[in-house]
């Protein structure tokens, strides 16, 4: 009898190498991101399809609003423009939106339609796609913590499973399999809490090179791994 191949409930992209990829084109930066996006559609629709039920992206991180303004705003237009193409699709396709991060610095626009894609996908149940903007794992955890002691919880009774029940989006699961593109063999303040028994994909390849016969190899490459959790 074949064993069944084993999925990965969760994983998370770290989304590296959009400048570069320009760069090595002789492109602006401008036209990595959007190079970047393509690829996001490609990997989004190749990973649901090999049955993993949770994806999170890391679009922008708490540090990156130190990057040129110009830039920023781009970054932005780019994301508005993909959440308003991908929320129906994923409506078809009974895809539900999630963002994971701090709202508060946000603009007004992309917040209107980061909003507008959760609510009109709240009750979708085949998979969940997730986007982290503004987000930084240290802020998530200290942000977790603040709502222990704004709930009132002793010292005794901030366990983990406190602080998990208090994450942004806390019944998103912890990450099976984190993937970075870029060559780049780091975690850059991603989902710290829930990559603690992750496993790791490092690609040589930049983001906007991602295909959906890449997300086959990993899948398949996760598949061959036995996972022990300290055991």
């Amino acid at each position: 009898m074949t064993q069944e191949k084993a999925i990965p409930l969760h994983v998370g992209y770290i989304m590296d190498g959009n400048r570069r990829w320009a760069r090595a084109h002789g492109l602006p930066a401008y036209e990595g991101h959007l190079a970047g996006y393509n690829a996001f559609k490609e990997v989004v629709e190749a990973t649901f399809d090999e049955g993993v039920k949770y994806i999170t992206f890391y679009a922008f991180s708490t540090e990156n609003w130190k990057r040129e303004a110009s830039e920023v705003s781009y970054l932005m237009s780019v994301l508005v423009m993909a959440v308003t193409k991908e929320l129906k699709r994923s409506i078809k396709e009974g895809i539900r939106i999630r963002f994971l991060g701090r709202r508060d610095v946000v603009d007004a626009k992309v917040l209107k339609a980061m909003e507008k894609a959760e609510e009109a996908t709240k009750d979708l149940t085949r998979g969940t796609l997730a986007i982290c903007l503004d987000y930084g794992g240290h802020q998530e955890i200290a942000d977790a913590a603040k709502k222990c002691i704004q709930d009132g919880l002793t010292a005794e009774q901030i366990t983990p499973e406190a602080l998990s029940a208090r994450l942004y989006a806390p019944d998103i699961p912890p990450v099976d399999l984190v993937v970075r593109t870029s060559g780049e063999q780091r975690i850059s303040n991603f989902m710290l809490w829930r990559i603690y028994y992750s496993e790791l994909v490092f690609l040589q390849k930049h983001w906007p090179e991602m295909t959906k016969q890449d997300v086959a190899d990993i899948i398949d490459a996760y598949a061959q791994r036995k996972r022990r959790f300290g055991g």
